[in-house]
């Protein structure tokens, strides 16, 4: 899989905790319990697609460093 630029978007972050309990090494709360991105590499690709797939509001967003595209969610066609 395709390094991978993941970024939380706040707005839609409801607090679950559900990726940092996925990923520790990858995620955590910020001051305003919102989640945030501590370590792009702290999880492999896999783990990080899963973590994004399991997020109740779809505030993580996956783009592949290499091409741009965003792989998660699926762009809207």
């Amino acid at each position: 899989m395709a390094k991978l630029k993941t970024t939380v978007d706040k707005s839609r972050c409801i607090s679950s905790g559900d990726c940092i309990e996925t990923a520790p090494t990858v995620f955590a709360f910020d001051a305003d319990d919102k989640s945030e991105v501590v370590n792009q590499e702290g999880a492999d690709p896999e783990t990080i697609l899963a973590t994004a797939r399991g997020c109740p509001v779809r505030a993580i967003t996956l783009i592949d460093e290499e091409t741009g595209v965003r792989l998660y969610p699926a762009p809207k066609k």
